[in-house]
């Protein structure tokens, strides 16, 4: 199924329904008296947050959005019945912006929550509200109001707890299939992830999480280079980033990659810096001990937190669940 993060769309809300010119049949009253309905409010559009949805790919699909006008008034002091609402289900985590205006409108979090994005027209006045103790007849009505239209964009950033980084080629699908029940593609080859792909780690003490693989970054990212930049902004929300780096490449090239995504999030979001970030040296199944030593000796001198492991074979990877769990722990209790 494709991904889809970023779409444009129209809204228009209802119009309302006119008001009415009328007049009862009644004796010794003028003209019978004005018995004109008032129109009815036309629908309004609301976004609605849908947690089974993970991407915006129904927006490929249609991309107009229309509720119903408001009835007319009649006679009998009938009024316009209320036209019905559209209500447009959208992901977790969709930041809605006017596209005109670049005004920001919302940022859709929490499952059930609602957004009113463009609100109907009010009806028109039947002649009875304009009836006066010089005017008992009068032959006015007004027209409804016209519901609002907008151009909206609506922008998906992933609601993950844990984001895999790092460059392509790195291993970081293959731990995600080592760590949840998903299944991305796995090759030898850079560049086999092309979309965000999500899936859930259970903990035996906590509550499950969502964890995020991010495609692989790569220098300059954040200007526009490769595929990353497209989705930079899915770590922007999520608790722990674990840079995952191929250890078998040798040493000093270890020590580079970690410095090309070390200043990728720093020209993206200097608050993605501090955020809590694990060090994870995959694929020490082909890698020495002694250079795998000397590489967790090295970031830990830095101060980083870091774990060896092989996602390939298992090795390492209940370790590597007991620290994500500790991680998860440590950030739900700095948010409190």
């Amino acid at each position: 199924m494709a991904f889809v993060d970023e779409a444009t769309f129209y809204v228009k809300a209802g119009d309302g329904g006119n008001g009415c010119v009328s007049f009862r049949r009644e004796r010794f009253v003028p003209k019978g008296g004005p018995d004109g309905g008032h129109g009815g409010k036309g629908g309004d559009v609301y976004l609605v947050v849908d947690s089974s949805k993970n991407s915006l790919l129904d927006f490929r699909y249609r991309s107009h959005f229309k509720a119903q006008r408001g009835q007319h008034g009649s006679g009998r002091d009938r009024h316009g019945r209320k036209g019905k609402d559209t209500v447009i289900p959208v992901p977790p985590g969709s930041v809605i912006s006017d596209v005109e205006s670049g005004e920001l409108l919302g940022d859709l979090t929490v499952a059930g929550q609602r957004l009113l994005v463009a609100r109907g027209g009010a009806g028109g006045f039947g002649n009875t509200r304009f009836a006066t103790s010089t005017n008992r007849a009068p032959r006015k009505a007004t027209p409804g109001k016209p519901g609002q239209e907008r151009r909206l964009r609506i922008e998906l950033k992933l609601l993950a707890d844990i984001g895999l980084i790092g460059l392509p080629n790195g291993g970081k699908s293959t731990l995600l299939s080592r760590l949840s029940a998903a299944n991305p593609k796995v090759a030898p080859y850079p560049f086999t992830t092309l979309v965000p792909q999500l899936g859930v780690l259970n903990l035996p003490h906590t509550d499950p999480c969502i964890i995020a693989d991010i495609p692989g970054l790569i220098e300059g990212a954040h200007e526009g280079v490769g595929l990353g930049h497209k989705f930079l902004r899915h770590i922007e929300r999520t608790a722990i980033l674990v840079q995952v780096i191929d250890c078998s490449s040798g040493r000093e090239q270890v020590i580079d990659d970690y410095g090309v995504i070390d200043r990728e999030l720093a020209c993206y979001d200097d608050n993605l810096v501090s955020r809590q970030r694990l060090i994870l040296l995959n694929k020490i199944d082909i890698a020495s001990r002694e250079s795998v030593a000397r590489l967790v000796e090295h970031f830990q001198h830095l101060g980083k937190r870091v774990l060896a492991v092989s996602a390939k074979t298992g090795l390492n990877i209940d370790h590597l669940k007991e620290v994500l769990a500790e991680m998860i722990e440590d950030a739900g209790a700095e948010t409190e």
